[in-house]
């Protein structure tokens, strides 16, 4: 095994394995509020990327700012599906729920075929193109981009649930939304917040990956999904693990691809995460949850 090549395997992976722990990110952060699967995140990963170059190329605004403008959009984007679509089917059946994400999702993604085309597109990198070496892997300045947003946004999180009172009062809803609301929180407005959240991380994880894997309306489906294997092979409601989650997946994919065959690259995220829940259910860093009778 050549340990050039091992090394460009692993850098590819934890790469996109980043955008898939920050898919995560967003799913567990509406699971842990509302105990709802959002099949809508891919999109918001999606509209992160597209509406980055619509901003970019269609409305000339220089690259940064066509990404705030992008991140705010997809932002309110959430708070709209909640206010709009969520709350008024608070309390229904739970598959329900799930099954109006997933019309949302087709909706979204419809409305983007619509506006912007089905053509595929890609942001300039960050900031420079000469790529670095390392022990003879190829290091892109975009890759490195990539991870420390990442690092930088998990590090934001952890912040903002342990040490602000909004992150706190929605980690009480989480645990016990009867008692949170008893003491005064609006869990309403916590579940809100869980969407803008949610929103502006995978708006972020298509950000910063666009410039690598290009973005079309339709990327959202499978980003989605693997965000969501992600999610579930670190254990559903559990953060680090949902991050843990998507960089394992990458890195095992891009192995895979790299060492076995291409042509299974998207079917590995699903063959690892069938493998892992038939030997621990819970995923890797979940907790087997006790009924009480």
């Amino acid at each position: 095994m050549d340990l050039g090549s091992f090394l460009q395997y692993l850098i590819s992976g934890l790469t996109i394995g980043s955008t898939y722990g920050l898919t995560a990110l967003g799913f567990t952060i509406i699971f842990n509020a509302t105990r709802v699967i959002n099949f809508a995140q891919g999109e918001f990963v999606m509209m992160g990327g597209m509406l980055s170059v619509f901003f970019l190329s269609a409305m000339g605004a220089g690259l940064f700012p066509a990404i705030v403008l992008a991140v705010t959009c997809t932002t309110l984007a959430g708070v709209v599906m909640e206010r709009l679509v969520i709350r008024p089917v608070q309390g229904a059946n739970v598959i329900n729920i799930i099954l109006i994400t997933i019309g949302v999702s087709i909706f979204i993604r419809g409305l983007v075929m619509l506006f912007l085309g089905k053509d595929t597109f890609a942001l300039p990198p960050f900031m420079g193109t000469e790529s670095l070496n390392f022990f003879g892997a190829t290091i892109i300045p975009q890759s490195l981009w990539i991870l420390t947003i990442t690092m930088f946004v998990l590090v934001g999180l952890r912040i903002f649930f342990n040490k602000t009172i909004f992150g706190k009062a929605m980690l009480a809803c989480s645990f016990e939304q009867k008692a949170a609301h008893l003491v005064g929180i609006s869990v309403d407005r916590m579940v809100m917040l869980s969407f803008a959240i949610s929103a502006l991380v995978g708006s972020i994880g298509g950000v910063i990956l666009a410039p690598i894997t290009m973005t079309s309306y339709d990327v959202g489906i499978l980003l989605g999904l693997k965000g969501f294997a992600a999610c579930i092979l670190g254990g559903l409601g559990n953060p680090f693990g949902a991050a843990a989650g998507g960089l394992i997946i990458g890195v095992l994919e891009a192995l895979g691809a790299g060492y076995i065959s291409s042509a299974f690259k998207d079917a590995f995220a699903f063959i690892i995460l069938l493998a892992i829940l038939f030997v621990k259910p819970s995923g890797i860093f979940g907790k087997a949850e006790i009924e009480r009778v």
